[in-house]
C-alpha cells in the first residue's frame, strides 16, 4: 500500500461533504475529512442526511491474518447472524494488510471492521472508524499480553540478554510487534535498534515459527496470536521460553464507519451483543471469550496512544504506509 493510494480516498469526498468539513475546526487528530465536535476522539457522524451510508450490502473484514481463507469460514457463523439481524447482505473482505484495510474504510468500501491493537489508531483518524466493541469474557475481562519468546535452550534469560541479539518485530503499526516493545523495552534495559537490530517478520505468525526454527533470537508477540496458533499445532510450546510478559493491552477493535446510518449502526451494535460464541467455529477459535462487550476508543485505547506518543507515531497516511 503506499502513501498515493491512501491519499486517493480523499478524493472520494464530494465537493459539498470537503466544505461541510473544512467549517470544522474541533477534529483534535483526525484527518481534515472529519470532525469530532463532542471530543470523544473519533469522527461524528454527517450532520447533513443526505451523507448518511445504508448499503444494501455490507462489507465486513478482520484484521490481516496469515490465512485469511481460514478466517473466513470461521466468521461464517457471526456473518449469519449479522444479516439476519440488519436485515442486509454481508459479504467478506479478505485484507492482506492494514493499510489496505484502513483505505477501505476511509474510501466507503468497508462498513465494518476488526482493527488490531495498533492500526485501531489510524483506522480512527485516517478512515473515520468508530470502535463499539472488543471480544471478551462473561465478567467482562478482555485484552492480551505483549510476550516476548525465545528458544528453550536459548542463553537468553533476561531482557538486556537480547542485546547484540537477532530479534524479530513484526510491522512498525504493531502494538504489541513493535510500537510497545520500543516504548517499555528501554526501561527493561534494552533499546530496540540501538542495543539489536530490528528485523520485521511481517506478522506474529510469522516471529513466532521464526524463533521456533532458529531465524530470529526471540520476538516480541502478542499472547492471542500465539496461543491460538499453538492450539492449531503449528509450533511446539515446549521448544519456546517466555522471557518477559506485560500487562494487558486491548484486543482487536470491532468499528462501524463513521457515516452510516445511526439506525444501522443500532442494528450493527445488536447484533455484536447479542451474538453467542458458544459452540461455534469463532468461540472455538478465540478461546477464552464467550461475548463482544462495548468499548470506547477515548477510554480503552488510551494506553495505546501513550504508547505510541512515546514512539513519535502520527497518525497520517505516510505513518501507515510505512508498514
Amino acid at each position: 500500500m503506499t502513501v498515493t493510494s491512501l491519499l486517493a480516498g480523499a478524493l472520494a469526498l464530494t465537493g459539498q461533504a470537503a466544505l461541510a468539513q473544512e467549517e470544522c475546526s474541533d477534529r483534535g487528530a483526525l484527518d481534515s475529512m472529519y470532525c469530532d465536535a463532542d471530543g470523544d476522539l473519533v469522527a461524528d457522524a454527517p450532520e447533513d442526511e443526505s451523507e448518511l451510508s445504508n448499503p444494501d450490502t455490507l462489507v465486513f473484514a478482520y484484521t490481516p491474518v496469515e490465512d485469511p481463507a481460514i478466517y473466513e469460514d470461521i466468521w461464517d457463523p457471526f456473518i449469519a447472524h449479522l444479516e439476519e439481524v440488519t436485515g442486509k447482505d454481508v459479504q467478506f473482505f479478505a485484507v492482506q494488510s492494514n493499510s489496505a484495510e484502513v483505505e477501505a474504510m476511509r474510501s466507503g468500501r468497508l462498513h465494518i471492521a476488526g482493527f488490531s491493537t495498533g492500526p485501531t489508531p489510524f483506522a480512527v483518524n485516517l478512515a473515520g472508524a468508530v470502535p463499539f466493541a472488543i471480544m471478551g469474557s462473561d465478567d467482562g475481562r478482555f485484552g492480551y499480553t505483549l510476550q516476548v519468546y525465545t528458544q528453550a535452550d536459548s542463553d537468553i534469560q533476561e531482557m538486556p540478554d537480547l542485546a547484540g541479539k537477532r530479534v524479530a518485530h513484526t510491522s512498525p503499526t504493531s502494538n504489541s510487534g513493535n510500537q510497545a516493545p520500543r516504548a517499555l523495552f528501554p526501561d527493561l534495559g534494552v533499546v530496540p535498534d540501538e542495543d539489536y537490530e530490528v528485523t520485521y517478520s511481517g506478522s506474529h505468525d510469522q516471529s513466532m515459527l521464526g524463533v521456533v526454527a532458529g531465524d530470529y533470537d526471540a520476538a516480541p508477540v502478542a499472547s492471542e496470536v500465539v496461543d491460538r496458533m499453538a492450539e492449531r499445532g503449528l509450533y511446539d510450546p515446549e521448544e519456546v521460553r517466555i522471557v518477559w510478559e506485560s500487562d494487558p493491552f486491548p484486543t482487536t477493535s470491532y468499528t462501524y464507519a463513521h457515516d452510516l446510518a445511526p439506525e444501522l449502526k443500532d442494528a450493527i451494535e445488536e447484533a455484536f451483543f447479542s451474538f453467542d460464541f458458544e459452540g461455534t467455529a469463532l468461540g472455538e477459535e478465540f478461546t477464552g471469550v464467550s461475548k463482544f462487550i462495548p468499548v470506547t476508543y477515548e477510554d480503552q485505547w488510551a494506553v495505546i496512544r501513550q504508547i505510541q506518543a512515546a514512539n513519535g507515531v502520527q497518525y497520517t497516511p505516510e505513518g501507515l504506509a510505512a508498514e
